[in-house]
């Protein structure tokens, strides 16, 4: 029996990955802050699906929580598939926003995904097999579109998922990196969106199902909304051979007239 770690699981995205690893015969281990939700989550999970469920509350801001989430990844029945999907927004524009609030987001949505993935990478790598999946965002792709701070964690997502899989994947270990756009979730009034006001917002289930679509293939990352692959092909295509262009001096186009 596989067991799957989910954070941010009481609702939305969370909970949809749960309820479709439970379906795969999948026990659980559940975190978040809302206690009452997850317990409910997980009596549910139980009765219909004779699966185990443990339900592990915390708020991963507080640095505390976060270390015994980690200690329970460190230890206990192995972790086979980490799903890092715990996160918020914070709408606004970098010169206006609260530090505190700023604080808050990266210690959710980077540091948070980080150390956990960091605590269950020991134990898969040595067993030669596991999965982490890392929620990211497409806003990562159009920092331009979605000022202040939260684009450039979604980045980070990004960048730590690739990074991580180069590593690790020869290992045995999959890193999938999921990048939805607009969903359906509580993230947006938590952050005072109107949500009525986003077009093409995606509902939860279509985004989980896809996004295990993706999982199931072991793509590296996963982009549910994009119907032409091409692009993003074509997107990473160019990253990997700008490095081949890489030179020891400075290229010609920044050489000062006159000067070597």
């Amino acid at each position: 029996m596989s067991t799957a770690l989910i954070t941010g699981a009481s609702s939305g995205i969370g909970a949809a990955y749960a309820r479709r690893f439970a379906a795969r015969g999948y026990d659980l281990v559940v975190v978040a802050r809302a206690t009452e939700r997850l317990e409910t989550l997980a009596t549910e999970l139980r009765e219909t699906h004779r699966i185990s469920v443990e339900v592990l509350p915390a708020d991963l801001t507080n640095a505390v929580q976060l270390e015994a989430v980690a200690t329970r990844l460190r230890s206990g029945s192995p972790i086979d598939v980490l799903v890092n999907n715990a996160g918020a927004a914070l709408l606004g524009n970098f010169e206006t926003a609260d530090p505190a609030s700023m604080e808050r987001l990266l210690s959710l949505n980077v540091t948070a995904p980080t150390l956990l993935a960091s605590a269950a990478i020991g134990g898969m790598v040595k067993r030669g097999s596991g999965a982490i999946i890392n929620l990211g965002s497409v806003v990562s792709l159009m920092p331009g579109y979605f000022p202040g701070i939260y684009s450039a964690t979604k980045s980070y997502i990004l960048t730590f998922s690739q990074g991580l899989a180069a590593e690790v994947g020869p290992k045995g270990v999959y890193v999938q990196a999921v990048l939805p756009a607009a969903t359906k979730t509580e993230i947006w009034e938590r952050a005072g969106a109107d949500l009525s006001q986003i077009p093409n917002v995606m509902e939860v289930d279509d985004l989980v199902d896809a996004a295990l679509v993706g999982f199931d293939r072991r793509e590296a990352v996963t982009i549910p909304p994009l119907s032409d692959a091409s692009l993003w092909e074509a997107f990473e295509g160019a990253r990997a051979v700008l490095p081949s262009g890489l030179g020891a001096k400075p290229a010609e186009r920044y050489r000062a007239h006159g000067h070597a």
